[in-house]
């Protein structure tokens, strides 16, 4: 069973920057999964944030581009967001996932952590 462990989530002003973790622990070769950062605002769709695969290249949704970076570190089992810029319709609950390969599922959601940009 694998868990992932979120941290970084928060209330932060338009304009500002969070660093948001996500560890990973149990039956996991994190070095060879996928890892991403979805999200969820109010009365939409969970959309994907940032993703980066197993050999370390992201990509980003539209939206946060030139603004989030997603990176990893295998030794600590951890992927990373940084998010700079913020702006209020970046508010939403926001999930850490993974898997091993772009054919194999996500994990099921876990209660992901709120992120509330404030304007």
């Amino acid at each position: 069973q694998v868990q992932l462990v979120e941290s970084g989530g928060g209330l932060v002003q338009a304009g500002g920057s969070l660093r948001r973790s996500c560890a990973a622990s149990g039956s996991i070769f994190f070095s060879s999964n996928a890892m991403a950062w979805y999200r969820q605002a109010p009365g939409k769709q969970r959309e994907l944030v940032a993703a980066i695969s197993s050999g370390g290249s992201p990509n980003y949704a539209d939206s946060v581009k030139g603004r989030f970076t997603i990176s990893r570190d295998n030794a600590k089992r951890t992927v990373y967001l940084q998010m700079k810029s913020l702006k209020p319709e970046d508010t939403a609950v926001y999930y850490c996932n993974t898997r091993m390969s772009s054919g194999s599922s996500w994990l099921p959601w876990g209660q992901g952590t709120q992120v509330t940009v404030s304007s």
